[in-house]
């Protein structure tokens, strides 16, 4: 996750000399940033591996086109930020800010939702092991209760938006968060497992019934991902 964030999140700056104004050449020579692009991540499985649960036209679309969008937004708003801090202009870096937050919350968030699922015969749908579903069982009795808990959550989003089973980093506890659009989650949580409710990752399939979605998606998650992130 911190790696992600720090490619996604991470605006660049580079170096601003002016061979006309030694002056400012070296007031500026300490930002030298190198900012690598952020790029569609490849998926570990085909489009249509996560049938029925999740159509193959529906991760063709998701992936290749909306994921692409966001990570092409992102580069642009980033190296615009770039520009902006090489001249110092600190207007034009807080208005850049929603969109970073935006299009690089949308890049983090859907490269870990890839991780998070998987066909079948890859592991999807079986259950957590280890630490991970000992603290599902202490924290919300058993796997029936968390789904349940889980996407009595995702329903209550208003729009656009992601349901997370979170790690608090203070504490160790698990717990369910909520981020609306593309809110990434930072700070002291750590993603485990996170389920997209926006309108285009089901609607192609299960049009206005996302309660079905919510209960599919659980035939193809990948726990060991969600097990990995939390012993890490």
């Amino acid at each position: 996750m911190a790696s992600l964030l720090r490619s996604a999140a991470r605006p660049s700056a580079y170096r601003a000399v002016a061979a006309s104004n030694p002056a400012r050449s070296l007031a500026t020579a300490d930002k030298t940033f190198i900012r690598k692009k952020a790029t569609l991540p490849d998926l570990k499985y085909d489009y249509g591996a996560l049938e029925p649960a999740i159509s193959g036209q529906i991760m063709e679309l998701h992936h290749s086109k909306h994921h692409q969008t966001y990570v092409n937004s992102y580069n642009t708003a980033a190296d615009q930020y770039a520009a902006a801090e090489a001249n110092d202009d600190i207007a034009t870096k807080i208005s850049l800010q929603p969109l970073i937050n935006f299009h690089g919350g949308g890049h983090v968030n859907h490269s870990l939702f890839w991780e998070n699922l998987a066909p079948k015969n890859s592991g999807g749908g079986e259950p957590p092991s280890g630490e991970l579903a000992k603290a599902i069982d202490t924290t919300y009795g058993n796997l029936e209760d968390f789904k349940k808990k889980f996407n009595t959550a995702l329903a209550g989003i208003q729009g656009s938006g992601w349901a997370w089973l979170v790690k608090d980093s203070q504490t160790g506890n698990i717990v369910i968060q909520t981020y609306a659009n593309q809110d990434p989650v930072v700070g002291r949580y750590k993603p485990l497992l996170g389920v997209d409710a926006w309108e285009h990752a089901y609607y192609l399939q299960y049009q206005n019934r996302k309660a079905e979605y919510f209960s599919a998606i659980w035939d193809v998650i990948n726990w060991k991902a969600a097990e990995k992130r939390f012993s890490s």
